[in-house]
């Protein structure tokens, strides 16, 4: 059986995947990612959606291309609707802004069931989704931080009904990262910085509030000379 060629970062998203798991791949697009998991022998099938007609078409032509069609299902559907009859134990959301992500699984009170993982990468807003993830009560348990044209966020999250509250840094850059410092979190704190003290003097010509960017910025300095000094 052929093996897609996948990207860096759906390598990173695939790597969280469980042995012998059903998944769902929201969003699928080409339907890339769960050939190549059921391909290299990581999975056992499950559901591809989108919400348009045309990734789907895409993702059921590819899914014959690589012999995987029996394996799947390709499903037009908004979100999550629907998907629960497929039962999928790991549920990839990847590749849109952290609070779509939110509202899918806000909209699927199916995903809180015991055994269901989701597996999210957002383009855009990650600390809102972490926010979102941990006010209600789901477990973030892995993240990973994946450099290709920028640094994309993944994460690993389970519901568990404790819910946790974070503090802005944390949910900006994720606990996990900040647990297990890197080469890409390193580079995506000094980007940050960058960014927030060009707000910041944006916002000082028009007297706009820039308190959020101030502590993001002060965060990042104790963090660094924290990890200097060890």
């Amino acid at each position: 059986m052929n093996v897609p060629k996948i990207s860096k970062r759906l390598l990173a998203a695939a790597s969280l995947a469980k042995e012998g798991a059903r998944i769902a791949d929201v969003g699928t697009d080409h339907a890339y990612l769960p050939i190549y998991l059921y391909a290299t022998g990581r999975v056992s099938g499950g559901v591809v959606s989108d919400i348009n007609q045309g990734p789907v078409e895409r993702a059921r032509a590819n899914l014959c291309d690589y012999s995987a069609q029996s394996a799947f299902v390709a499903l037009q559907t908004d979100g999550l609707s629907g998907i629960e009859k497929y039962a999928p134990e790991d549920i990839f959301i990847l590749g849109m802004g952290g609070e779509l992500i939110a509202r899918i699984i806000n909209d699927a009170p199916w995903v809180r069931r015991e055994g269901v993982r989701l597996i999210l990468q957002p383009m855009t807003h990650p600390e809102l989704l972490r926010e979102y993830l941990s006010r209600e009560g789901f477990e973030i348990s892995r993240e990973l931080l994946v450099s290709e044209d920028k640094i994309y966020h993944i994460i690993c999250a389970e519901y568990s009904g404790e819910p946790t509250e974070l503090d802005h840094f944390e949910a900006l850059f994720g606990k996990g990262n900040l647990n297990a410092p890197s080469e890409e979190l390193y580079a995506l704190l000094e980007r940050t910085r960058e960014i927030y003290s060009q707000r910041i003097a944006g916002k000082s010509l028009s007297g706009a509030d820039s308190d959020y960017e101030n502590e993001i910025i002060a965060k990042i300095d104790e963090f660094m000379k924290k990890e200097t000094s060890k």
